[in-house]
Parts: C-alpha cells; structure tokens; sequence
C-alpha cells in the first residue's frame, strides 16, 4: 500500500558466517583444555534441579570479567573482582537459587570460602577461583550445599557436550530453556600456518535484565592463547554489543557477571592486541556474546517474542542508544507488540521522551522492514498483512531519526500476562 523503501539498517558482522567462523558443538567445553559440570547440591528446593555449575581449566590460565553497575552489588561480585584483578583464574563455580546479595560480612565470608573449598578440590589456590550466585536477593547464603556440591562437581568435571549443557541448566533460574553457543575458527600465524581455535560458553538470564550488563550470569572460554590485556579487551568490546544490549525490564541485576577464560590450549605465538590473529579472537567472542544476549532477550521471562529495536540517523552513539532503550523499556510498545498491533505512536511517543532532540518532522519508522511512518506522518499500511507478519518469532523496529549517522540495535522482548505471574510469584 506504500511506496516507500524499508528503512537500511547499518550491517553488523556478528554471525558466524560473516566473520568466518563455524558453528560447532562442545558448549563451554568446545575450548579445548575446558571442562565443566553441573550437580544438584541442595540450593534450591527440588532435589531434581541442577544447582551447582563448575567450570575448570586444566592448569591456571588467562581470566577476564565484567561486573553489575548496581551499587548492590552481590558479594560474589566483589570477591570475583578482587580475584581476577591479576587476569588468571582456575576455575568458576556458580550457583542458582541465592543472589548473596545483600547479606553483608556473612555473605563474602560465604563466597570466599566457596572459592578455597573449590581450590582445596582442584589443587590450585584460592585466589585462582572465582564465584558467581544468582536467585533471591537478601537471604544468607548456606555454605552446607557446597561442602557436597563442589567434590561431586569436580569428580563430574568433564570435557564434553553434556558436561556443559549440565552446567548450562544449573544457572538457570526463571530461564525456560539452557542458552549456549560455541564457534571455530582459524588463527592467523606471523610464522607458519594456520591454527584452529575455539570459542564456547553459556548465559543465564531471563528477568531483571537491563544494562549495563544484562540478572546475567555468563562464562565464555576459548583456547586461544590471548595475553590478559587481549582477553579484557575483547571481552569488553563483546559485553558493549551484546549483553549491554539486552532489556526485559529494565532492571539491573546486583549479581550481573561475565567471565572470560583463555587456556591457550590451540597453542602459536601469543595474541596481544596487535596481534594478526587478534581480530579473529575477538570476533568469535563477539559473535558468541550477540548469539546469548539474543538468547537471553527471547527467553525474557513471559516472553512469546524476540524484539530487536533499530535506531539510526542519530547525531551520536548515545542519543542512538537512549532512544533505542526508550522503545524497548516501553511498556506500552512491548504490549502492543504481545497484542500484534502495529502501533507506531507508542513508538513515537518512547523515542519522544527520553530527551534525545531531533525534529518529529525527519523521524522515518518500521515494522518488520514495513513502512508504517514517514516525516513523522502515518504510511497506510495493509493491517492484515502486519497481522501475519506478527506471528513470527522476531519482531524488527527500525526507527531513522534523520540526524546524523549514528546508530544502534538493542534486543528485549513482549510483555505478557505471563511476565506478572512469574514475578508475582518469584519468592513462593
């Protein structure tokens, strides 16, 4: 019923195949020298679900993390922080069902204790084990669980698929499905041929997500061998586009924590930042970051789409991402997207009150690559045709503001009645 072309949105080379790289199976444990398993160690109520997640290389090795903004911070944040300041870990133990969050002296007694009781069982020292919770916010964490959690969890340790899928499944915690990625690739050599490498990890996630970091608890393991400045900077160019893009709700978990491990295992020259082979590392651990911070949206809790929110024609990365959050933390938009209703106003009206200025009369808007507003003016659209389009798994917004050339993409989900139930009923 239009004349007008889709909207372009700016091309982002976060899939395998446009960097070169190939899906593969493993998990966390694609990257070799990783394994990983996960137990039922009695956090959580029902003895059947998996609770403890513990993921171990070989031999101590280059670590990297990004932590929650939130001034709440958990106490495992603040051991984990304090432990990977000198960029090596050992290992990474996580459990679900209790935040330690709010829970004072008590709470880091609780986590650093965890940590040397995973040392005593690997061998290594305590400062080379970092911790992560999730779950309840402001009940004291019992170290009961991890006096038989972590032996069973280290005599479990295995290199393989459902090791990691068991580890994938025990951070879970409103998640209705486990989220895990894992990529291959080649390493460019200064001297001789190629080397393969890999890629591997998991997220949790499902509420309380809003950046910076998105309640996210995510492990990412490679083999190649990154030195400690390549392995932070990598991880944190990864966390900037993928899950500091994330939004169910707007609420930034006090345990939010991603973590990074490099064995080096591939084996060839040592990847700094000027490295031939750096780029290649970096966009693996790119693409695996966008592949769960998707993940983590389409799971948003209650959710029944994956929404991904295009802003360009900016005047600069923040007014582009101010207003893209806008869209996306809107509850009026994510309803009317629940009930397949082409909206746009509620579009308009979120991009309108964030404070970012541009003039209504150059702000183009599409649904799904269909034109539904031009010069800030309605496009008459085919209703039943948006009806259809609204049935798919993904629904795309792309908002121009005609401003400049900057641009962004964040991912959130619907709001459904489902969204209230489960929150409603989150402590019972």
């Amino acid at each position: 019923m239009t004349d007008f072309a889709p909207l372009a949105v700016p091309a982002v080379p976060d899939t395998p195949e446009a960097c070169g790289l190939t899906p593969c199976e493993g998990g966390v444990c694609a990257a070799a020298g990783i394994r990983a398993a996960g137990v039922s160690a009695g956090f959580r109520r029902n003895p059947a679900r998996l609770d403890l997640a513990l993921v171990a290389a070989d031999e101590p090795c280059v670590a990297a993390a990004t932590f929650t903004t939130n001034r709440f911070c958990a106490a495992p944040v603040t051991v984990s922080r304090a432990h990977v300041a000198d960029g090596r870990a050992r290992a990474i133990v996580l459990n679900s069902g209790n935040a330690n969050a709010a829970t004072g002296e008590p709470g880091l007694a609780c986590a650093e204790r965890a940590c040397a009781h995973v040392a005593a069982e690997l061998g290594c020292a305590a400062e080379d084990v970092l911790v992560a919770s999730t779950g309840v916010i402001g009940v004291q964490l019992p170290f009961a669980p991890y006096e038989a959690g972590v032996p069973a969890a280290v005599a479990s340790l295995a290199a393989t698929p459902a090791a990691a899928h068991d580890a994938a499944c025990a951070v879970m915690t409103t998640d209705t499905v486990p989220k895990e990625v894992s990529v291959a690739g080649e390493l460019p050599q200064r001297e001789g041929a190629a080397r393969a490498f890999h890629v591997g990890g998991f997220v949790k996630g499902s509420g309380m997500i809003q950046p910076n970091m998105a309640t996210m608890l995510a492990v990412l393991a490679t083999d190649a061998p990154l030195t400690p400045e390549a392995a932070h900077e990598a991880l944190l160019a990864a966390v900037r586009v993928s899950f500091n893009k994330v939004t169910v709700d707007s609420d930034t978990s006090t345990n939010d924590s991603a973590f990074l491990l490099a064995t080096g295992a591939a084996g060839g020259e040592k990847i700094d930042c000027s490295h031939p082979a750096y780029p290649a590392v970096a966009a693996a651990i790119r693409v695996a970051a966008v592949d769960l911070a998707r993940k983590i949206a389409a799971d948003g809790e209650g959710a029944s789409k994956l929404v991904t929110v295009n802003v360009t024609g900016a005047a600069s990365d923040a007014d582009a991402d101010a207003v893209a959050r806008s869209i996306a933390n809107s509850p009026l938009v994510k309803t009317a997207i629940f009930g397949h209703d082409a909206n746009w106003g509620r579009v308009a009206a979120a991009a309108g009150k964030c404070g970012v200025p541009f003039d209504q009369a150059s702000v183009d808007i599409d649904f799904m690559g269909v034109p539904v507003c031009r010069a800030g003016l309605t496009v008459p659209m085919d209703e039943e045709d948006m009806l259809r389009r609204f049935e798919a798994p993904e629904i795309a917004i792309t908002v121009s503001l005609g401003m400049g050339e900057a641009a962004t993409r964040v991912w959130t989900c619907d709001l459904t009645h489902d969204y209230v139930t489960i929150n409603g009923d989150y402590r019972t």
